[in-house]
């Protein structure tokens, strides 16, 4: 993916700095540099995927030469990574080395030219930038759908800062809230006996707990060769902090999806401009 940059909108006056691209068939996105904190966008002309290219080439202006940096996992992941292997290779990066949070994002990164290292060689981060399957108004997540959630917290949670770039069908008012998976990872011994537990630590909020499966209907493994039960609450959680610490102490639990109090900044790109919002 190309790293492009535009002329400045003449038109405008503010000095808030935006970034939008109208998808051109077979063109890729690249980034624009306008005056303008709400650009509008026609409707018709962007994708979901137009604009979670929109929100990642924006966050992305947070990474500097010589960062180390945490790698997401997932679509908008993807498109970031793409993006600074272009700036890497324009040389308008350099120095940057990433610690992917999956094998998926491992293989992204290696092909985009980005150095690579671990937690164990780089106990700290400079910047961690990821995607996000729910953000609640407070800016905590439901993130691991993609499957990479134990990997995802050990190297945001090790990041001085912490970037979520979504669109805006993200956005729920409590976690739990879309009626899509709340991830939780667990070892494979007695899986049924932990799927049970959760079942049972959420029966009075109608939820559901499912063993992840894969393509062939076999049970989805983790990099971490562990299996995922997935949670389908038919509302918000009504108390994602005490839920998290109830799966915490479940033993077999290796990790759930609640991201709490991680996130720095959220980056929203919609239909009608970026939005970008601070804890």
């Amino acid at each position: 993916m190309a790293a492009i940059r535009l002329p400045v909108n003449p038109s405008t006056s503010s000095t808030t700095t935006s970034l939008f691209h109208r998808a051109a068939a077979g063109g890729t996105v690249g980034r624009i540099h306008c005056l303008s904190s709400s650009y509008p966008i026609p409707p018709s002309a962007l994708s979901q995927d137009d604009l979670r290219k929109v929100a990642a080439i924006k966050a992305v202006e947070y990474v500097k030469s010589d960062m180390v940096l945490g790698l997401g996992t997932g679509v908008t992941a993807g498109f970031v990574v793409a993006e600074i292997g272009a700036l890497l290779s324009s040389g308008e990066l350099r120095g940057i080395v990433g610690v992917p949070t999956s094998k998926r994002t491992f293989d992204l990164a290696k092909s985009a030219g980005i150095p690579l290292s671990t937690l164990d060689k780089h106990p700290r981060l400079d910047l961690a930038i990821d995607g996000a399957d729910e953000v609640d108004p407070d800016i905590n997540l439901v993130k691991g759908r993609g499957g990479a959630l134990l990997r995802e917290k050990m190297v945001e949670a090790a990041s001085d800062k912490f970037v979520v770039v979504v669109d805006e069908t993200k956005l729920v008012l409590g976690l739990g809230g879309s009626g899509l998976a709340v991830p939780v990872e667990v070892v494979q011994f007695c899986w049924k006996y932990n799927q049970k537990r959760l079942q049972e630590l959420f029966k009075h909020e109608e939820c559901e707990a499912k063993l992840r499966l894969d393509a062939e209907g076999n049970p989805y493994v983790t990099d971490n060769s562990n299996y995922i039960v997935d949670l389908y609450f038919k509302a918000p959680i009504k108390d994602p902090r005490a839920a998290a610490e109830e799966m915490s102490a479940l033993e077999g639990v290796v990790e759930h999806g609640l991201f709490l109090g991680m996130a720095d900044e959220l980056i929203i790109s919609g239909k009608d401009g970026l939005r970008v919002k601070t804890k």
